[in-house]
């Protein structure tokens, strides 16, 4: 989305950046794993598929996406290289997609990729800075997630966050669960982003 293509939002425990092609042979990688091609019910790509697809995401006015960054690791080595920063701390990625039938409602997807840093709340702070990003920055009405029935972990943070379920579907092995952007929605995402920040993807991060 080009809204985002100059966006970095800056937390406590994560830097989100917007998927650039220096991404994309680290995020193939990953998608090798049968694990997650599971999680996040994608077929493998050739590693000219994902690029040409990084492209086209970018173009894409119904589609946000950002690089999930650990940010502790990523300001150890900032100063001497940003994008070897970027690509030596990116653990995952997180993902608004726009219903083109609904105005103000996005899919949201979150993925924590690098085994090492699950477990550390940091999809947590990605997916809340993410969402707090589409009602400041887009509208967001409400949102929706689509989760496979043996996500467990993933069910129980959107349940945390207030989504509830309305419908599952045995075929696609997937439940679907919504939230409204309520005042009450809305500060719960700023009370889990205490530290969210925008700067310019430009600009070095201290």
């Amino acid at each position: 989305m080009k809204i985002n293509e100059n966006v970095v939002i800056v937390g406590r425990k994560v830097i989100l950046v917007p998927y650039e092609s220096c991404h994309v042979p680290k995020y193939h990688e990953w998608m090798k794993s049968e694990e997650l091609q599971q999680l996040t019910a994608s077929e493998p790509l050739s590693l000219e598929e994902e690029y040409a697809m990084q492209k086209a995401w970018r173009q894409d006015e119904n589609k946000c996406t950002f690089i999930v960054a650990e940010k502790e690791r990523y300001e150890q080595t900032v100063q001497q290289n940003q994008q070897e920063a970027e690509t030596g701390s990116m653990v995952g990625d997180v993902n608004l997609f726009l219903l083109e039938d609904a105005q103000q409602v996005a899919e949201v997807e979150i993925m924590i990729a690098e085994e090492s840093a699950r477990g550390k709340g940091l999809g947590k702070e990605a997916v809340c800075s993410m969402m707090r990003y589409g009602v400041e920055q887009l509208g967001m009405k409400k949102y929706v997630a689509k989760i496979g029935l043996q996500n467990g972990p993933s069910i129980r943070l959107f349940t945390q966050l207030g989504f509830t379920e309305t419908s599952r579907s045995d075929v696609f092995q997937e439940v679907t669960m919504e939230v409204d952007v309520s005042e009450q929605f809305t500060h719960l995402l700023h009370s889990f982003t205490p530290q969210y920040a925008q700067r310019s993807h430009t600009t070095s991060l201290p």
